[in-house]
């Protein structure tokens, strides 16, 4: 059984306040064996991955979803722990015009790193999915969005599972076992003694798992493109209960409601909060009707399975 952990580091927008450290999401995927993936990186990510008890480590990549600083600060330090505790792995860094940026913090200070640290540029124009990274059970894809910046929502993806019915293959007149049916899983049919085998006439299908992380965004079409049927987005609602001057490029909570229901998203956890919303039981008043919105709070945990 596959399980997808998504744990949220930081949840404020631009200044951090005493319960809200600046964004960064740890999201483990778990099945025989294991992947670890961190999106953003404010200021005091490390710590937070330490009080939240997961392990930096571990991280395969990281996913950078704009270049302002409540999203990158926390790299330089986490980078030179990852190097005092010897990690040897290359890291990958995504992000639009992540050449440019990752430079800039290898050349500061006198440090020199133990691994290497690869920037990967992402696109953050047009309205086209990019995949990222594509693993045998998942992929991580990317497409542009609306900010005052170059930048990005990310999308990790679960692959679709096919369960063969032996049950059904055998009145199909398959063998038990044999070459076919990975013909059939790849191609989706298959021609055997003179009948066309689909995979639907032998298969259940369980459908993978899609998790969104908007990033800082305004309301925009990329945005329910990318979260379409998601099974959890993560959306950007810094101005939670203001009438946005569209000009700040970021949402409200009835700008992501309205984007969430023409998605079809099947849960929506509103995170970036400004600090000017220090009540949190007034920000639980505006959703109490609605089943399936969240507010993200620093080290709340979310298991998809």
């Amino acid at each position: 059984m596959t399980q997808i952990e998504v744990t949220f580091l930081g949840t404020t927008a631009g200044i951090p306040t005493k319960n809200r450290n600046h964004a960064a999401i740890y999201i483990k995927y778990r099945s025989e064996t294991e992947f670890c993936y961190l999106f953003d990186c404010g200021e005091g990510t490390q710590r937070q991955i330490f009080s939240a008890g997961l392990n930096f480590m571990r991280i395969n990549d990281i996913f950078i979803t704009h270049w302002h600083a409540d999203h990158f600060a926390g790299l330089f330090g986490l980078m030179e722990s990852m190097n005092l505790e010897g990690r040897k792995k290359p890291l990958r860094i995504f992000g639009p015009e992540a050449d440019k940026f990752v430079e800039m913090f290898l050349e500061m200070g006198y440090s020199s790193k133990g691994f290497e640290i690869i920037p990967v540029n992402v696109n953050f124009e047009g309205t086209e999915e990019q995949i990222l990274l594509d693993e045998i059970e998942f992929c991580i894809a990317s497409i542009p969005v609306k900010h005052s910046i170059p930048a990005v929502a990310y999308a990790f993806v679960e692959k679709d599972r096919v369960k063969i019915d032996k049950g059904r293959a055998k009145k199909m007149g398959l063998p038990e076992k044999g070459p076919i049916y990975k013909k059939i899983k790849e191609k989706g049919s298959a021609d055997f003694r003179g009948n066309k085998i689909m995979l639907e006439d032998i298969a259940i299908i369980e459908k993978g798992k899609r998790i969104v992380y908007s990033g800082d965004t305004m309301p925009c079409r990329n945005i329910v493109r990318i979260a379409e049927h998601a099974d959890l987005l993560i959306h950007d609602s810094t101005f939670f209960m203001d009438t946005l001057d569209k000009s700040y490029k970021h949402a409200n909570f009835d700008d992501v409601l309205k984007l969430a229901k023409e998605a079809g998203a099947k849960e929506i956890i509103l995170t970036h909060i400004s600090r000017r919303y220090q009540d949190f039981e007034e920000l639980k008043e505006k959703i109490k009707d609605e089943k399936n919105v969240r507010i993200a709070k620093d080290f709340m945990k979310i298991v998809v399975s």
